[in-house]
């Protein structure tokens, strides 16, 4: 009887065993006035993000990429306070998402996921 218990409860286990890890990245910080913040990830050409974020106070985002001396930003918006979307990424690069406050604190919640 204790080995049909051990080997049902390894049969029920086993799915949990080989779970990838959370591919969901949240987060929440408090900016001080004209402060940032950035998230930062590799993604190869093709790779996809979905992304979601709010604010107390208008804040300006982007996502962006360096390149050489360069900055590319495939996604500029400016005072917003929630925004949110699919990013694909059309070359591998390591990829930014931004905030900047704009002259007061701002409490910042968010995620990036898969």
């Amino acid at each position: 009887m204790k080995r049909s218990i051990a080997v049902l409860l390894a049969v029920l286990a086993a799915p949990f065993a080989f779970a990838a890890p959370s591919a969901t990245k949240p987060f929440s910080v408090q900016l001080a006035a004209d402060d940032m913040h950035e998230e930062c990830m590799h993604l190869a050409a093709g790779e996809k993000r979905h992304w979601s974020w709010r604010s107390d106070a208008p804040v300006d985002f982007n996502i962006h990429y360096h390149e050489g001396d360069d900055v590319r930003f495939p996604v500029k918006r400016d005072g917003m306070r929630g925004d949110g979307g699919t990013f694909t990424a059309q070359v591998a690069q390591d990829y930014c998402w931004m905030w900047a406050s704009r002259g007061k604190a701002v409490k910042l919640q968010g995620r990036i996921a898969k």
